[in-house]
């Protein structure tokens, strides 16, 4: 059996769907399954069971003989959220336990950190292990990643393999639930199918144009192949950045999506809400050096491919995959 924590959410149901794919159906997905937004996204998955995540590690005390892998993709991914508590409950104290479970069982590790524990950019997007330190995440989810990642680095007690993966910019298939939090890549499609017309925050800093503020996007497919190396392989454990190695601006990714459309592009600009503003991101790209010497070899889907696969064959016929 392989786990999958956070198994009705975005990129843990898609990993199930992956794994589907590669002929993996007996699998445990693990989440709160309450969320009626969701149900879509794990209903057409083959799975074993399903289980609430706050009985699994009593599932996983009695299961565990019968466990492969954990793939912990279960967090609070709300990065405007304003409760500490609850950040550090699922996202940091929920992952230790985790960890050590692994430990204590002899299973294998994969779990999602992310690239919002590099805060600003200022000291660079390079998932070397002795600069983790330096960086100086800029909301609460981001804290609560990077104090997990620090955690794990400290431990000298560590699941025989173990990754943990700095998703860049991820959008795709099965994010629908998620509003305000959706990629832009969602936002654009349903502001274009109601006006015909997307709108981007205006930039406030002085380096960048409105519309050039750059990020590394990346195809949710792109990211479940990144996954399945690691089940796959079992080498290299360690903290890896999970990007294209390629920034494409906001305007490249509204435009993608127009032509992905088969509509005029017509973008105007608004200010960047007050309540981010100060937490902006205006650059991110990965130094992905680190995971192609682990041996990860698969070229990445470009920009516009991917914005024109995730269109036409996902959000115009609403399917999730």
């Amino acid at each position: 059996m392989i786990v999958i924590t956070g198994a009705a959410g975005f990129i843990g149901s898609y990993m199930a769907g992956k794994l589907n794919q590669e002929g993996f159906n007996d699998l445990v997905l693990v989440d709160k399954f309450n969320d009626p937004l969701k149900i879509s996204n794990y209903i057409s998955k083959t799975y074993n069971t399903l289980v609430d995540r706050d009985v699994f590690f009593e599932w996983l005390n009695d299961n565990h003989p019968f466990v492969q892998c954990i793939v912990h993709m279960g967090a609070r991914t709300d990065t405007i959220g304003q409760e500490p508590e609850i950040y550090k409950q699922l996202n940091l104290d929920y992952s230790k336990r985790i960890w050590n479970s692994c430990i204590e069982y002899g299973l294998p590790l994969v779990y999602a950190s992310s690239a919002s524990t590099y805060g600003d950019g200022q000291f660079g997007f390079d998932d070397d292990h002795s600069l983790t330190n330096k960086y100086k995440p800029l909301n609460l989810y981001a804290q609560s990643k990077h104090d997990f990642d620090v955690w794990a680095l400290a431990q000298e007690k560590k699941p025989y393999f173990w990754a943990g993966l700095k998703f860049f910019n991820v959008f795709g298939p099965n994010e629908y639930h998620k509003g305000r939090m959706a990629s832009v890549v969602f936002q654009a499609f349903n502001r274009i199918s109601d006006t015909g017309k997307m709108t981007l925050f205006r930039s406030h800093h002085p380096n960048f144009n409105d519309g050039e503020q750059a990020r590394d996007f990346i195809y949710v497919e792109d990211v479940a192949n990144v996954m399945l190396h690691f089940m796959k392989t079992r080498r290299h454990s360690g903290i890896y950045n999970v990007g294209t190695g390629v920034a494409r601006t906001y305007l490249d990714l509204a435009k993608s999506v127009f032509n992905a459309m088969n509509v005029k592009p017509d973008i105007s600009f608004v200010d960047t809400p007050e309540d981010i503003r100060g937490n902006y991101q205006y650059y991110t790209c990965a130094t992905i050096n680190k995971l192609r010497q682990a041996g990860y070899d698969k070229p990445f889907t470009s920009l516009e491919d991917a914005v024109k696969d995730y269109v036409q064959s996902y959000l115009v016929a609403e399917y999730c995959y």
